[in-house]
């Protein structure tokens, strides 16, 4: 699995690109973070799949 170093690299890069946005609050003494997709995040995976579906449906073609 990924460490939280990891994920919080890779959530930060997905955020500054605008595709999430970043809750941090605490439940009682316990950080939490909270992730949402933006408009643009669901665009650009909505891409992402459609191209991976693309490629899966021309493997299988051929």
């Amino acid at each position: 699995g990924a460490s939280d170093g990891n994920l919080s690299v890779h959530a930060r890069k997905l955020e500054d690109a605008g595709y999430v946005e970043c809750q941090k609050s605490f439940e009682g003494r316990v950080p939490k973070t909270d992730y949402r997709l933006t408009n643009a995040g669901r665009r650009a995976l909505e891409r992402y799949l459609a191209h991976m579906e693309a490629l899966i449906h021309a493997m299988k073609t051929r």
